[in-house]
């Protein structure tokens, strides 16, 4: 891009800029829209100029050495359960290290099981781990794959399952469900988890499911895009990927670290950074400088309709539902483009997320109490509230 086409852009972004500093009323400033929303939007198609583009020189693929965590999820996990896991990942303090975590091997190693049919592989998994499950167990398969299913964010967890000499924790999500998190983000509970580094234990090989994984990386860059200032660090626009399926989850509040996203992002950027940098160098309406070392985006009513189109499904609903009083804006498409030029748009992004995210969070953690049962439920939470105390001691 040209120094004449930066300028027009910056320009253009001048006006936007100047609004943008005071914070919206919710009362006050909503936008009229219908309650009424199409089952999509088409997203826009990119340009395919890509030379404007500058990408910061050190941004290599990450290859950590975890040969001792992938030694012991093939010698003692994967033996340990059924066939039929279509992919596997690990996630956490216990797969990757965080701030404040000296010793991995003594953290809760979290899992996830991502398989075609729970209710076979709750069967098979019934004969062979029954231990691992609560009271649910007494009810049958077909009771447990309906709770999965039906309540919460669509995952089933086991947790403070020892398994050799390692205390661990996982999860059973069909693929299906997994898939539908990760393009429409009706739950944030998946698809949040998969913003951030996780270590594949196994391979998809489920082609829409390879696909839906990407798109949600891309997601995540939009989401962020728009909430983040005009210039931002690198660190700046991982904390605000991270933050996104933690933002209105009331666990933040009284059961987990205060710290949890940095904790999560500083020791982890080039991890984030191979996650991310192929997606922000193909995305035209940001910029690295490398002078600053900073990232730079113009908002204007193109950048923001950008982004704005391509969000996932339910912060489109999210969108229209909160922006809609007296219901005069004919469809999805018209809320975006009203929305798109309004400089707090970004505002009522996070506020749909967020919205998300606390509605999940409260079905979930409701769910896990009768998944893990009371005594292990309360075990857990009591270790969570530990964390957080904690981590408020070492920040005061």
């Amino acid at each position: 891009m040209s120094s004449l086409n930066i300028a027009a852009i910056r320009l253009a972004g001048f006006s936007w800029r100047a609004t943008r500093s005071a914070r919206p009323s919710w009362v006050s400033q909503r936008l009229v829209v219908p309650r009424r929303v199409p089952p999509f939007v088409f997203p826009l198609r990119a340009s395919s100029s890509r030379a404007s583009t500058i990408m910061p020189l050190d941004t290599p693929r990450v290859t950590d050495d975890l040969e001792s965590l992938n030694e012991f999820f093939s010698q003692k996990i994967l033996p340990a359960f059924p066939d039929g896991v279509q992919c596997s990942f690990a996630y956490g303090s216990g797969a990757f290290q965080q701030q404040g975590t000296e010793h991995m091997s003594k953290n809760m190693l979290d899992f996830i099981f991502v398989v075609d049919d729970p209710v076979a592989w709750h069967t098979e998994n019934l004969q062979i781990n029954r231990r691992h499950y609560s009271a649910l167990k007494f009810l049958g398969t077909r009771a447990i794959t309906h709770i999965q299913q039906q309540y919460g964010a669509g995952i089933y967890f086991n947790t403070l399952v020892m398994l050799g000499a390692r205390l661990i924790k996982y999860g059973v999500v069909s693929t299906e469900r997994l898939i539908t998190d990760l393009l429409d983000w009706e739950t944030l509970y998946m698809s949040g988890r998969l913003h951030k580094p996780v270590l594949t234990l196994k391979q998809p090989t489920n082609p829409e499911l390879i696909v839906a994984l990407d798109n949600n990386l891309h997601s995540a860059v939009h989401a962020a895009l728009l909430q983040l200032p005009d210039t931002f660090s690198e660190e700046e626009l991982y904390m605000s990927i991270a933050n996104l399926s933690y933002s209105g989850d009331f666990r933040m509040s009284i059961g987990e670290d205060r710290n949890k996203v940095s904790n999560i992002v500083v020791p982890n950027v080039p991890k984030f950074r191979s996650m991310y940098s192929k997606i922000l160098e193909s995305e035209e309406h940001v910029f690295y400088n490398p002078v600053r070392q900073t990232y730079e985006q113009y908002p204007n009513h193109i950048s923001q309709y950008h982004h704005l189109n391509l969000l996932p499904k339910t912060v489109h609903i999210n969108l229209v539902s909160l922006c809609n009083h007296n219901r005069a804006i004919p469809d999805t498409e018209d809320v975006l483009r009203n929305l798109a030029n309004d400089p707090h748009c970004g505002t009522y992004v996070a506020k749909c997320i967020s919205d998300i995210v606390k509605r999940s969070s409260y079905s979930q953690s409701i769910k896990t109490i009768l998944t893990a049962g009371f005594l292990k439920s309360v075990k857990y939470s009591s270790k969570k509230l530990l964390k957080m105390v904690r981590s408020v001691k070492n920040k005061n």
